[in-house]
């Protein structure tokens, strides 16, 4: 695990409300104060030892107040959850405001790409853009609107910058023409799902464009295929475990007492990566670290987020099932 050092404090919850469909708004008091930049987030240690990460929505004036968006995912391995039993009153273990995601002044125009929670990590960004008139163009993108966090407010907020695609209302977005939209001196941000975001990935890199100018950051907490439960082998170590369907490949080999190197737990580091012997099933690559083409071999994962999925064309295969070849 990383061994940068980092500030960690007390942070109390002074409010909690719903945002949307499985999201709450929950606002932290602090007693350090912070400079909050957009893109940034905050590690928040679990009862269990473990942390998550989660983005800074906002931060207040006067840097003693920040407020997140936390989605309560069907699968959480323990965050969500923890996180959405917090009421006003309780105190939890996070870290100082963290930056791997920074948005950059000066760009000639901009264009910012929210998918689903995604939302948590670009509402700064567009507050900062409207506050300088920069040029810009905020996408947001949802299943339906009570499942869209921030909706109104970002609404009243940016007015005809916000382009808001609902898919249960036919409006879904058209990824390729929001890219062949954009200009070798535009910069795009983004943040959502694995699919939005390959997507927007491929397209960019058809269009020829700069890619120093697509910027994202992920959650790796979603796939081609519903999470399911596999089987994870590493014959060097005569250890086979179940990966269950809410957890990840890194927690089960740890779980075994596999000595795992790991970091951001969201598939963007590739710390964690491992290697693939071989596989019954198909390889789910949720993180955003590797490219497509090593994607399309499938001859190395990252544990913290990818998975394996079953063979569905086969009617003997019950799970899927990967074998690691570790150093």
């Amino acid at each position: 695990m990383s061994t940068n050092q980092i500030r960690w404090q007390r942070g109390r919850v002074v409010g909690v409300e719903h945002a949307a469909d499985s999201i709450a708004e929950i606002v932290l008091a602090i007693d350090i104060a912070h400079r909050i930049e957009p893109g940034a987030h905050i590690d928040v240690r679990l009862p269990s030892g473990d942390t998550r990460s989660y983005s800074v929505v906002a931060g207040s004036a006067d840097g003693r107040r920040l407020t997140l968006g936390v989605h309560r995912s069907s699968t959480s391995r323990g965050g969500s959850e923890y996180m959405h039993s917090l009421r006003p009153g309780d105190e939890i273990d996070i870290t100082e405001p963290l930056q791997n995601f920074p948005l950059r002044v000066g760009a000639s125009r901009y264009v910012l790409l929210a998918g689903g929670v995604g939302i948590t990590a670009i509402c700064a960004m567009g507050a900062v853009l409207r506050r300088l008139s920069a040029d810009y163009r905020f996408v947001y993108v949802g299943r339906s609107r009570s499942a869209m966090a921030f909706l109104s407010e970002l609404e009243a907020l940016h007015g005809d910058h916000l382009d808001v695609h609902i898919d249960d209302e036919g409006s879904g977005l058209d990824v390729v023409t929001l890219v062949d939209g954009v200009d070798h001196h535009t910069e795009l941000y983004m943040c959502g799902p694995i699919r939005l975001m390959d997507a927007v990935r491929r397209q960019w890199h058809d269009r020829n464009l700069p890619m120093p100018n697509l910027r994202y950051e992920t959650f790796g907490n979603s796939g081609w295929f519903e999470a399911e439960e596999f089987t994870v082998a590493v014959p060097e170590l005569d250890v086979t475990t179940t990966v269950g369907a809410d957890e990840s490949m890194l927690d089960a080999l740890r779980r075994a007492g596999v000595d795992m190197m790991f970091d951001c737990l969201k598939g963007e580091c590739g710390l964690c990566q491992v290697s693939v012997a071989s596989v019954d099933g198909r390889v789910d690559h949720r993180d955003v670290f590797f490219s497509e083409q090593q994607k399309n071999s499938a001859s190395r994962m990252c544990a913290c987020v990818s998975r394996v999925a079953r063979d569905s064309a086969s009617p003997r295969s019950t799970t899927g099932a990967v074998t690691l070849d570790l150093p």
